[in-house]
């Protein structure tokens, strides 16, 4: 396979790196050596080097047990993940945050799947949800999954919840990406109509009138719309 093929990477040792950096994004968690390499399938002294490497570029950081984690340098690099859209969107992040005392969130479509850009979590609260850059689900899964197909042509097979936000202009959902939690998005619109990303709050309170904070979500997406505009 010649390096303009398709198949297989033209880097092993990069795609084995990314997809360690992958499986740590998604499991949250610091795994050992040992996990990483069940993961990513390879040689236990291979996951070492490969963590090793990232951990001198600070892409993983290891802890007091000898566990890894994604380090602080990813966060350097995904503020230039569509800087425009994070710049637009990320006060009105923080106004969501002040106004609703919950975590508030960027959230891009990458393929078929959803994924965080940027949060903001309360600093005053007593009690919140913590919600992390680089966490990925399916499009079309809870609120921000709803949100991202908003702008899209409507399909007879589009699920009620989303026929529904279309109607209203945000989403809302129940446990759908991770149970017991609440979510509302509304989504953010290129100049031509089209998915630039969604606002969305998460949240516990079952109290919480989804209304009121569809609403505060809409109308901070507009103003990143017309930014973006």
């Amino acid at each position: 396979m010649t390096e303009d093929g398709e198949g297989a990477p033209a880097s092993q040792t990069l795609d084995r790196g990314i997809r360690v950096l992958e499986h740590l994004a998604a499991t949250r968690e610091p795994q050992s050596i040992a996990t990483v390499a069940a993961a990513v399938g390879v040689h236990r002294s291979i996951a070492y080097r490969l963590l090793r490497t990232l951990e001198a570029h600070r892409l993983v950081e290891r802890d007091d047990a000898g566990s890894y984690g994604v380090g602080l340098a990813v966060v350097g690099l995904s503020r230039s993940v569509r800087r425009t859209l994070q710049a637009a969107a990320t006060p009105e992040l923080a106004q969501l945050v002040r106004s609703l005392g919950m975590t508030a969130f960027l959230v891009v479509r990458d393929g078929d799947e959803a994924v965080t850009v940027n949060a903001v979590e309360p600093r005053d609260s007593p009690a919140h949800v913590a919600f992390r850059p680089g966490n990925r689900h399916p499009v079309g899964l809870g609120a921000t999954g709803l949100a991202l197909l908003v702008p899209d042509e409507p399909s007879p097979d589009d699920r009620t919840d989303l026929v529904t936000a279309r109607a209203r202009g945000w989403a809302s959902t129940l446990g759908e990406v991770i149970p017991g939690m609440r979510a509302v998005a509304a989504p953010v619109r290129h100049a031509d109509g089209s998915t630039a990303g969604a606002l969305a709050v998460i949240f516990v309170d079952q109290a919480v009138d989804d209304a009121v904070v569809g609403a505060a979500l809409a109308t901070a997406a507009d103003r990143v719309s017309a930014v973006l505009g």
